[in-house]
């Protein structure tokens, strides 16, 4: 099976699994919307949040980020076996960390809620304390859940951690809708914990097919263990500075309008949709493939790959901004409007996702040029350039919040993410030679460019028929809005087959080759 089809059929499994976790993810936050709605039960419980979901998104990230190249070295070197044992040595490593990291955090609690929540109000700070200290040894389980994941994409096994997160968000939405019911907001706190131990061991089983064997040895100062840590710290460095805009933005938004920290967050995970969906899909399968590349010595040969990995993330998100920019009122109504979450926290969470969505594509070029970095087991540059862009984010926020309010602290967030992704393709340009930047891709995102606006002006044009047609609400809703982004994605497609977008035809080549295949002889 060539390059080519491993990636794409490693990518389309990712995006299915993706797909149903992102959508109980949506499904996660609209539990909890309907439970608690923008209210200060909210805010307290995702300032709480923090420090476990720093954990998720960083530990986790980083561990599954660096043991990919390291495991595909020792495989293309012939020692397979001495990899598997590594991975034990870092497990019970991580083990010990993590567990001594979730005390900590307990002792710690009023210290980093006082500071991240300073404008709570004495009834809020003390439930965010006590739903922090709940919540804190979930990290232990984020953080085994990212590393099994690394080893497992490493063998090229990628449904089962990509459905982890699924499970995770099953949990949690039971958390919110049955122990809610009979502890409130703690019931939503412990859902976080079983779910992040059941994206952990779910993946157990498979981990041991693919031929992990469990060592209780610990060594520290095993060479490979340091250079693990050696790797990840720089990392760790940078996916915590995304983390620190997600606190400025608390911060911040503490003192604001009540609801203003929940409307952030719905707004933010609207925006991720799209980018956990098609981008994490093509970076996940395209890391490997990456790094045994850079391991065998072929540099031009992982340019040319990462290249089409771009292509393709141009042609699937930039359509889904659009989209997201055009709809995004009727979306945040029919998902999140219910119970607790009214026409307020609708206009507020529909205001932030707009200047969310302005920075989307930067955020999912970082993504994917990452990879490329992380690849050559460079975890300097990335870090390096995403610490020097705090300071543009902390800036933009202090002058922005003022004026625009929380939107302006969304707005923020996509300014930086756009600097940073102007600025990683700029020195990986330089870094490789034939250069990442061809004329081929320019004309290619013009062509993507012009079949987002042709799209652009039939979804205005149909969502403005719908709304004069179907009722304001329920099913009338459900059916307008999906009835106009399956309009859009059906003439977004035929535009581009008309413009001939190589990488559309490319994978349509793909996909008829495999239904064929699949044909009685």
């Amino acid at each position: 099976m060539s390059t080519g089809q491993v990636v794409a059929r490693a990518t389309i499994v990712v995006m299915i699994m993706l797909a149903l976790s992102r959508v109980l993810g949506l499904g996660r936050e609209a539990a909890i919307a309907h439970q608690f709605g923008a209210t200060h039960a909210t805010d307290a419980y995702l300032v709480a949040y923090t420090i476990p979901n720093i954990f998720y998104a960083v530990a986790g990230i980083a561990l599954a980020t660096v043991i990919v190249p390291i495991f595909t070295e020792y495989v293309t070197q012939g020692r397979r076996e001495e990899a598997w044992r590594l991975c034990s040595l870092i497990t019970n490593a991580l083990i010990l960390f993590t567990v001594v990291g979730s005390l900590i955090g307990m002792i710690l609690a009023p210290a980093v809620v006082g500071v991240l929540g300073k404008g709570f109000a004495p009834e809020t700070f003390r439930l965010s304390v006590q739903l922090m200290m709940i919540m804190m040894p979930s990290i232990v389980f984020f953080s085994l859940a990212g590393l099994f994941t690394g080893m497992l994409n490493a063998n090229n096994v990628f449904g089962v951690p990509a459905f982890a997160p699924a499970a995770m968000n099953i949990v949690i939405i039971s958390g919110a809708l049955f122990l809610g019911n009979y502890y409130g907001v703690y019931g939503l706190a412990a859902g976080v914990v079983g779910g992040a131990a059941v994206m952990a061991l779910i993946q157990v089983p498979v981990l041991r097919r693919a031929g992990f064997r469990y060592h209780p040895e610990l060594n520290l100062r095993h060479p490979e263990v340091k250079r693990v840590l050696y790797l990840m710290l720089p990392l760790t460095l940078g996916l915590s500075v995304s983390q620190v805009y997600l606190m400025i933005d608390w911060v911040l938004a503490s003192g604001l309008a009540e609801g203003s920290i929940a409307a952030l967050n719905y707004a933010n995970k609207l925006v991720q949709l799209p980018q956990s969906l098609f981008v994490l899909a093509v970076s996940t399968a395209i890391f490997p493939t990456l790094s045994r590349h850079i391991a065998e010595g072929d540099p031009a040969e992982m340019v040319r790959t990462l290249r089409r990995g771009v292509k393709v993330v141009l042609l699937l998100t930039v359509p889904a901004v659009t989209g997201l920019v055009l709809l995004r009122i009727p979306i945040v109504t029919l998902l999140f409007e219910r119970g607790a979450f009214d026409e307020r926290a609708t206009a507020m969470t529909a205001a932030a996702l707009l200047f969310f969505a302005i920075g989307l594509v930067g955020h999912c070029l970082v993504m994917l040029i990452s990879r490329g970095f992380f690849a050559m087991q460079d975890m300097r540059t990335p870090v390096m350039v995403t610490v020097g862009t705090l300071t543009v984010k902390g800036g933009a926020s202090l002058l922005l919040v003022g004026p625009m309010a929380h939107a302006g602290l969304a707005l923020a967030t996509s300014i930086t993410a756009v600097l940073n992704a102007v600025l990683l393709i700029y020195l990986l340009q330089r870094r490789l030679r034939g250069g990442l930047i061809t004329a081929d891709l320019v004309r290619f995102l013009g062509g993507v460019l012009v079949a987002t606006g042709v799209m652009g002006l039939v979804v205005v044009t149909v969502d403005a028929a719908l709304a004069a047609f179907f009722p304001a609400g329920g099913l009338g809703l459900l059916a307008r809005v999906g009835l106009t982004i399956v309009t859009g994605a059906i003439v977004y497609f035929f535009a581009g087959i008309l413009i001939r977008l190589d990488e559309l035809l490319n994978i349509l080549g793909y996909a008829r080759r495999t239904i064929a295949g699949r044909r009685p002889a």
